[in-house]
């Protein structure tokens, strides 16, 4: 904790926060979450609220010539039973977009998972600060990144010189919404998923609905992104409903269309991205619903499994191919009377001669240089030339 008497201390509040769409008053603190109230009290499960409550693409934005800070946290550390323990989350400080240092706490909440039983429970956890110093003493813009698996509840920020708002840096706003590979699985910083190396490639403020698990066209956050100030919209549609095998050919095609029906109500000429999946090899062609490998569980490892069956795929059942060929179908049929919405093939971001270079470590989720490698593909294939997010289509 500080010492010295010429700190400030400063209540954490919404306008020193970016990427989050709402904060929640809690008795230690404040909790950044990624859905606003209306939409999280339809959250049908476990899993989307705690997914929506990490702050992936959050971070605190300030300006200020101090050069110490201090950031007082209660993190939710999360334990899976049979598995190993997780690292900490990382809290990464950038100068001028540059990074400066990193943190870590290694105490707080602790909330154990069994995914086998389906169960978890938490022990609270004690309030830690983080510390940041040697900073350079001339006025600057601060941010400091919020781990993006990890729940954060943020108590108070201290610095030894005063803070206030940073100006608008005159960013475009790109939304972007996804499975637990745009939250940022197995990504080992918050600057490192790939939406994030994107957004900074792509010179954006980045606001990430990207929720792990829980990419599931749920109407609730099909209207929160029409209700969220954006400039751009990404959509990463289809690993998660194959792998919850939540619905049927039938059912899939209907929702897309709803989903984007409902977010043109908010934003109809906005530019709007619909990317499919990118490659991964146990639901290529063969339908979900994914499981956790017991045997690799009790040798220390997490690792995923199809147990779906291929036979079931004219009865209606999706696969990753099947959904790549229904979404092409469906950008197209509306792109005629919708110039700017576009398709972007996942496998032009991640594909299968990528997968022999750069396997899934646990045959779902990026690794950290794939996360940065997919990360450079997007903002090349959209944000550069010729892509739906150049200068001349916003």
């Amino acid at each position: 904790m500080h010492t010295e008497h010429d700190w400030t201390t400063t209540p954490i509040t919404s306008d020193l926060l970016r990427g989050a769409l709402d904060l929640e008053h809690t008795e230690r603190g404040v909790l950044p979450h990624r859905l606003p109230a209306y939409a999280r009290q339809q959250i049908p499960d476990g899993q989307l609220a705690m997914a929506e409550s990490q702050p992936s693409g959050v971070r605190l934005v300030f300006r200020t010539p101090a050069t110490a800070v201090e950031l007082d946290v209660v993190a939710t550390k999360r334990a899976y039973v049979g598995a190993p323990p997780r690292p900490d989350g990382v809290y990464e400080l950038l100068v001028a977009g540059r990074l400066a240092s990193r943190a870590s706490v290694t105490d707080g909440d602790v909330l154990t998972i069994d995914m086998a039983a389906g169960t978890a429970e938490t022990r609270p956890g004690p309030v830690q600060t983080l510390r940041f110093t040697s900073l350079s003493g001339d006025d600057k813009d601060v941010e400091i990144w919020l781990p993006h698996d990890e729940t954060t509840q943020l108590v108070t920020l201290h610095t030894n010189a005063p803070i206030r708002t940073a100006p608008p840096n005159g960013r475009k706003v790109w939304l972007h919404h996804g499975s637990s590979i745009s939250h940022g699985s197995n990504a080992t910083t918050p600057t490192g998923t790939w939406p994030a190396v994107a957004a900074a490639l792509g010179k954006v403020e980045l606001v990430n609905l990207g929720f792990g698990g829980s990419a599931l066209l749920d109407p609730f956050t099909a209207r929160t992104i029409r209700d969220t100030p954006a400039d751009l919209i990404s959509l990463k549609i289809g690993i998660n409903i194959v792998n919850a095998d939540l619905m049927r050919l039938r059912a899939f095609g209907p929702a897309v269309h709803g989903f984007l029906d409902t977010i043109r109500e908010g934003h109809p000429t906005t530019p709007l991205l619909v990317a499919s999946p990118i490659y991964c090899p146990i639901h290529e062609n063969t339908p979900g619903p994914s499981a956790p490998d017991v045997s690799a569980m009790s040798e220390g490892r997490l690792r995923f499994m199809s147990t779906g069956d291929p036979a079931q795929i004219a009865a209606g059942k999706l696969t990753l191919t099947v959904i790549r060929d229904e979404l092409t179908r469906i950008v197209r049929q509306r792109a005629a009377t919708d110039p700017n919405l576009h398709y972007l093939d996942g496998l032009d971001l991640y594909s299968k001669p990528d997968h022999a270079k750069r396997p899934l470590p646990d045959e779902l989720h990026p690794d950290p240089a794939t996360h940065r490698h997919i990360g450079e593909r997007f903002a090349r294939l959209a944000f550069g030339d010729g892509g739906p997010f150049t200068m001349e289509h916003r």
